[in-house]
């Protein structure tokens, strides 16, 4: 690692892409390297050992890259296997959690509604999570099957999205939730959609500019940052098929990208895990 080497991201799918705008933003400089698991998505109705099996064998992958951090910019893989890829790499490694502290902080009513996967929604991190930060508040979680889906498909508007959607967010509403958390990076690109639905008077709260906020305090505290005055670049894989990602991507990340195919050896869940320490 050295300060000239990229920053890698991964996620079930395109979801990570709103994370990677947000680094990108806060980024000018660094190179950027992104892993959509398309073949897997989504990772909510997996089981806890198939997510941390398959975030090591990209972790893995962006360490051959020669990534000087990695950024699980997944709320499942995040609750599965960041404890896991801390104790086996020696980079930098960020994850992101549903806000739940500053949604408690911002609800008038006293109800903060969570819409995230199963698999997040039922993990201990998050259960932790919910000990730590809810306070007094009212939490309500709403497992929202099916929107990932929705996005990894490019339909954000369409009415089998608003449906899917409306289906989620206002039985929340008429149970009084004035704040909606986003607990799944898919469902950024969701947000005017969500904010649609919801109206107004109700606060949505997306974590992803923290994570770039925590991972410059990372890459600062290991000297890591890249001085070069420059424009980064980003390059882009997944395990699906790059003639179908491409366009979805291409649509998110609002420019004509190329996607590479995911080498076969990196798309095996049960890839053998050789830590670089």
């Amino acid at each position: 690692m050295n300060v000239s080497s990229p920053i890698g991201i991964f996620d079930s799918g395109v979801g990570g892409l709103s994370i990677l705008r947000e680094i990108r933003r806060a980024f000018a400089s660094e190179d950027l390297l992104y892993v959509a698991d398309s073949a897997f998505v989504p990772y909510g109705d997996k089981s806890p050992q198939f997510v941390e099996a398959r975030s090591l064998a990209i972790t893995k992958f962006l360490v051959d890259q020669k990534a000087k951090a990695i950024v699980v910019a997944c709320n499942t893989a995040t609750g599965a296997a960041i404890a896991t890829l801390r104790a086996g790499f020696s980079m930098p490694i960020v994850g992101i959690e549903p806000a739940v502290k500053p949604a408690v902080g911002k609800t008038a009513s006293g109800v903060v509604a969570v819409l995230a996967t199963s698999g997040t929604l039922s993990s201990d991190k998050f259960a932790n999570l919910l000990a730590r930060f809810g306070g007094d508040a009212e939490i309500l979680i709403q497992p929202c099957p099916g929107l990932v889906e929705q996005v990894e498909t490019g339909n954000l508007h369409g009415e089998k999205a608003r449906a899917l959607t409306a289906k989620y967010v206002l039985p929340l509403l008429e149970r009084g939730a004035d704040t909606i958390i986003l607990g799944c990076t898919h469902y950024s690109f969701l947000a005017l959609l969500i904010r649609e639905i919801a109206g107004p008077g109700v606060s949505i709260v997306d974590p992803n500019a923290a994570i770039a906020h925590e991972l410059r305090r990372r890459l600062e505290d290991n000297d890591l940052l890249s001085p070069v005055p420059r424009s980064g670049t980003e390059r882009f894989w997944t395990s699906g098929a790059p003639d179908d990602v491409k366009p979805v991507i291409s649509q998110l990340w609002n420019a004509d990208v190329e996607v590479r195919r995911l080498p076969k050896r990196y798309c095996r869940p049960d890839i053998p895990f050789e830590s670089p320490r």
